[in-house]
């Protein structure tokens, strides 16, 4: 990208004010600063978390990223909130289930690997954390097999889809209640387990706070934890896991 703005420079196509603004580390809205360089730097593009946004604020940063053909990914985007923004950016897409919002370059992907991550969710009423962990992860790039309804309440269903949970290069465990799905799992598996304590729950689960703890608590090794309902925290780890695990075939 560097040199090809010098070479813009150089033939006299890009004057150096534009290739200033080019070069410069964030896009500065006025409201918010826009980190065009992030993919760069981190493998990952800058990401929009919905909540307390306005629509107006969210049209125009997608706009800021759409423009340097960069990843959109925004997350808590409530149906009236998408609505709006699909009038203007039709080609973007909503999961109403995640409320997650996105766009991707249209490019021929070629599969470059064999591993997945598996997101592995204890009931239906967790499902909203779940499809933020998984829609998260196949826009970021990784491979998703999902397997739900596995809690612990009915522990059999959770053994018809071992051999599949362990072929995984890393899980991510999404569960409410007491949170016990992620030992469970911990113990079953050689790979990373991250572990999603949801607000899904009676009165002492406090909401996500039991299972917070009990997952914090856990006697399984290699069980790693992110915050109450964090989906997409969760699948962040777990894409970085698994490019790690592959980084030779990245790398090509």
């Amino acid at each position: 990208m560097l040199e090809d703005i010098l070479q813009q420079v150089k033939a006299g196509t890009l004057t150096v004010k534009e290739a200033s603004k080019k070069l410069g580390s964030y896009e500065n809205l006025g409201f918010a600063k826009i980190d065009h360089q992030r993919q760069q730097r981190t493998g990952f593009p800058e990401i929009i978390y919905g909540e307390g946004k306005t629509i107006e604020q969210l049209s125009t940063i997608i706009e800021a990223i759409k423009q340097k053909n960069n990843t959109v990914l925004a997350t808590r985007i409530s149906e009236q909130k998408a609505t709006a923004i699909l009038e203007r950016f039709p080609s973007c897409v909503y999961d109403a289930c995640s409320q997650i919002l996105f766009w991707k370059e249209e490019k021929e992907e070629k599969k470059t690997k064999d591993g997945y991550i598996a997101i592995i969710c204890a009931g239906t009423s967790d499902l909203k954390v779940a499809e933020e962990a998984a829609i998260t992860a196949e826009v970021l790039g990784s491979q998703v097999h999902r397997i739900y309804d596995v809690g612990v309440a009915g522990l059999h269903r959770l053994l018809d889809n071992l051999e599949e949970i362990q072929g995984a290069t890393v899980s991510v465990v999404v569960a409410g209640m007491e949170g016990a799905l992620a030992s469970v799992v911990g113990g079953l598996v050689a790979h990373p387990v991250l572990a999603v304590p949801t607000s899904v729950g009676y009165g002492a689960n406090f909401q996500g706070l039991s299972a917070l703890l009990a997952m914090l608590n856990s006697c399984s090794s290699g069980i790693s934890v992110v915050n109450i309902d964090n989906g997409f925290g969760a699948a962040y780890n777990a894409v970085m896991i698994d490019r790690l695990a592959y980084s030779h075939d990245y790398a090509k």
